[in-house]
């Protein structure tokens, strides 16, 4: 068993389900994450420590955690001097960028930005926000939100809130002025820490598996036969961007293709590749994909 390991921070709260989840498929097995803020997880060299995303950098940048996954949103918010491993292209919800957005009553007034000079901000994103107003030099107060800032648009002049896909700005009849910024989770390590040969190249072999999960999500194997006389039709259905296997069947008159493809277009493949003469076609998710 090694002795060096690396402290690495995961995010409590919305995204927790989906970092766990995510380090599943990337091969890792976290348990009692429900009932500890120190997980466990099968790997001897990494110590699990579950903090809120909107502390995770400052921790990081501090050097009390060696890496951590956290919201870009939150390193802009904490001014963190940290090392930017990767971008992680998931979210509690979609894979899409969460934004930072501007938003008033649909009853209110304020049309622009520009109205809210003078006027009361609530957000839990206090200092982006002043930077923003402070850009334009629209003199504005901000207040910090302890939460549920949706609630409070009706006793503020405006909010800055979080929306991944505008559910909830809409089921609080909220209207959307601009948006402040755009987020998406980010994979951070400490800067002594990136310079340690041990723990960043262990960083980095988490990042190289957390990222081939996030690439496996969209995609499925693809598995067929087919005659040898059929398979330029078969091929010239298959994306052109792809290289598939091909291998020798015992029945000489038989190719094997594999392919990874994606799984949106699984459904309108499949048939057309039956009409081209394959058989035995077989699709499968995968955990990984490493390019």
């Amino acid at each position: 068993m090694s002795e060096e390991k690396i402290k690495l921070g995961i995010p409590s709260g919305s995204l927790k389900k989906a970092t766990i989840a995510l380090f599943g498929k990337a091969g890792f097995d976290i348990t009692n994450a429900e009932r500890s803020y120190m997980p466990q997880i099968d790997d001897d060299q990494i110590e699990l420590t579950m903090l809120r995303a909107q502390e995770m950098s400052r921790y990081v940048a501090d050097g009390v955690l060696d890496a951590g996954i956290t919201g870009y949103d939150w390193i802009l918010e904490n001014s963190s001097d940290v090392v930017e491993i990767c971008e992680l292209a998931y979210s509690k919800t979609t894979a899409r960028p969460a934004r930072w957005v501007l938003a008033v009553p649909e009853e209110s007034n304020i049309q622009r930005c520009e109205d809210l000079n003078g006027k009361l901000i609530a957000t839990e994103l206090v200092n982006v926000t002043k930077k923003y107003f402070s850009e334009k030099d629209i003199k504005v107060k901000v207040e910090f939100s302890w939460g549920s800032t949706e609630v409070k648009a009706r006793l503020v002049d405006a909010i800055v809130e979080l929306t991944e896909t505008g559910s909830s700005l809409a089921a609080n009849h909220l209207r959307v002025i601009d948006t402040i910024a755009v987020s998406t989770t980010r994979f951070i390590a400490n800067k002594d820490a990136w310079k340690d040969n041990f723990k960043r190249q262990k960083i980095e072999n988490i990042s190289i598996l957390l990222n081939a999960a996030i690439d496996a999500r969209t995609k499925v194997g693809l598995k067929l036969n087919v005659k040898k006389n059929d398979l330029e039709s078969v091929l010239t259905l298959l994306p052109s961007e792809k290289s598939p296997t091909i291998s020798s069947l015992a029945d000489s008159d038989y190719i094997a293709v594999e392919v990874i493809i994606e799984d949106k277009i699984e459904r309108e493949l499949v048939p057309g590749l039956k009409r081209a003469g394959a058989s035995g076609i077989i699709t499968y998710p995968i955990n990984k994909v490493i390019h």
